[in-house]
């Protein structure tokens, strides 16, 4: 499988919007895809395990893969702490012979549309509206006001880049946004 070189299905989408919960349904659909497992210098939680989750770093180490170009995009959330995508993962999946997923952040998301064009699908997931959002949020309860607000906010900026990425598909009955970005992914995978 070593000369595979599959396509890419990049998702992004404000928090809350089901792009994990879409992800993970196209994943079991059985597609021929592998899914990026994205970098971070953050401490690991009791509930992650490294390399499946995240991959583990320090600071420190995730500045030296930086300055030796590892990254397909990487961004400092806050001080030291970094989260990235691994040029390598893409080989890693290619040479099992699949295509990659990959769950970014919007600006991560059209870095790599940008670094492999054509090979590359960039998907945004929408919620309906942005009180749809809050609700869905809400209704997580692990928000304060304080946080709300920021993710809200957050939530507003990101859609502004939804524009700029192939495919919007609006999450507001999940089934159907299931449905619908399994067929948008079907097709890319099947042009030549």
């Amino acid at each position: 499988m070593r000369d595979f070189k599959g396509k890419l299905i990049i998702f992004s989408a404000p928090s809350g919007s089901g792009k994990t919960t879409i992800i993970h349904r196209i994943l079991e659909k059985g597609v021929n895809l592998g899914f990026s497992v994205s970098c971070c210098s953050r401490t690991k939680r009791e509930n992650e395990t490294d390399g499946v989750d995240y991959y583990f770093i320090t600071a420190r180490e995730f500045r030296r893969r930086i300055k030796n170009n590892e990254f397909l995009e990487w961004e400092e959330v806050y001080k030291d702490s970094y989260y990235g995508t691994l040029k390598s993962e893409v080989e890693r999946i290619w040479n099992q012979g699949k295509h990659v997923v990959f769950d970014v952040d919007v600006k991560g998301g059209l870095n790599i549309k940008k670094y492999y064009g054509e090979k590359a699908l960039s998907i945004f997931i929408k919620p309906p509206s942005l009180q749809v959002l809050a609700d869905r949020l809400d209704i997580r309860g692990t928000e304060t006001p304080e946080s709300l607000k920021k993710r809200l906010q957050k939530a507003e900026y990101e859609m502004s880049f939804a524009k700029d990425f192939d495919v919007i598909i609006i999450n507001d009955i999940l089934e159907k946004a299931v449905e619908e970005t399994f067929d948008v992914i079907s097709r890319f995978i099947n042009e030549f």
